[in-house]
């Protein structure tokens, strides 16, 4: 533990130039004392680091040292791959070795490339859940984000919709998609997938499996979106949409869907408004989506979905016609 200290020590005062005691001490989440014990060890070992006395001191290598010291571990260099979402990497539990993997590659780097990958580090964030949607916090996450590294089976208690249910699965990978995470597993030979959050109970088993040498994440999941999409979406809605509306389509339905939507109108009429095929999940769960429209949309059809419209809009309408629960009546009504 100590000798990894140190060397991250040494890497952090190659890549940076300079740093106070304070500065190392919060990088390695030590005390300061330990910090000066260990530029002591370092001094001791021939490693030409010194201190910079006065307000703008602090600690730095000898004007032209380089250690070589920089083999990535096999795990902080898997963890690279993680390195444009280090949110997701501490949620797994993969935070500390990404960091470690991106000290040794900047100490690594010659000058030049060591500044531009400071600047763009400095200057560009992935922050992956949208607006409104707050990032899922799985309780098990860490635990079968090590199994999915390990490739060791788990046993599970998962929440479906139709109640609660015990899976062997062997896991293959995980998503993040829009804040949530989802499992990629094998249960009875076949391609499942699970929402994290959903799982109640977790036990990791010692047998070790084999993964599936085809086995492609990414193609699974962009097959497998592709197909939730058409589950989802199994009916469809007429609908005429104002050009304010058309304006927030991506905000409701995403671009894919929007875009698809406008490629397909059918009718703009001569106020400006557009007819749409809007594709619903079902006609009782399109008027809450159609909703957010407000009076910018209408639908046109199915007969069904248009009378559960004016039945709601007029439930809305009788709510707002009364006085509110604080407000006092007006005398003599």
């Amino acid at each position: 533990m100590r000798a990894s200290r140190l060397l991250s020590m040494l890497l952090l005062l190659q890549s940076r130039g300079q740093m106070t005691a304070e500065d190392l001490a919060a990088e390695l989440e030590v005390s300061v004392r330990t910090i000066y014990r260990d530029i002591d060890s370092l001094s001791a070992a021939g490693i030409p680091v010194y201190a910079m006395r006065g307000r703008a001191g602090g600690y730095r290598m000898l004007d032209g040292y380089r250690t070589h010291l920089t083999g990535l571990t096999v795990d902080e260099a898997a963890t690279l791959f993680l390195s444009g979402v280090p949110g997701a990497a501490a949620e797994l539990g993969l935070g500390s070795l990404l960091g470690a993997a991106q000290l040794k590659v900047l100490a690594a780097l010659p000058p030049t490339l060591r500044d531009r990958a400071e600047r763009s580090r400095e200057r560009f964030h992935l922050d992956s859940p949208g607006w409104f949607h707050d990032s899922e916090q799985p309780p098990f996450l860490i635990a079968i984000a090590q199994a999915v590294w390990r490739q060791l089976p788990l046993a599970v208690r998962y929440r479906r919709w139709g109640g609660e249910v015990r899976r062997r699965l062997e896991p293959l990978g995980l998503v993040l998609k829009g804040g949530a995470w989802y499992l990629v597993a094998r249960a009875d030979t076949q391609l499942r997938t699970y929402r994290v959050s959903r799982v109640l109970e977790v036990t990791t088993l010692d047998d070790r499996f084999e993964r599936p040498l085809d086995f492609d994440l990414v193609g699974y999941w962009e097959t497998w979106s592709r197909d939730f999409q058409r589950r989802l979406h199994r009916d469809e809605a007429t609908v005429r949409f104002s050009p304010r509306a058309i304006s927030r389509l991506a905000y409701v339905f995403g671009s894919t869907v929007a875009r698809e939507m406008v490629a397909g109108a059918s009718v703009v009429d001569a106020d400006a408004w557009t007819t749409m095929t809007l594709p619903i999940e079902s006609i009782d769960h399109a008027p809450s989506t159609i909703l957010q429209f407000g009076t910018d949309a209408e639908v046109v059809a199915p007969p069904a979905l248009r009378e559960l419209m004016a039945k709601i809009t007029g439930a809305l309408f009788a709510v707002y016609q009364r006085p509110a629960a604080d407000e006092e009546p007006v005398a003599g009504e």
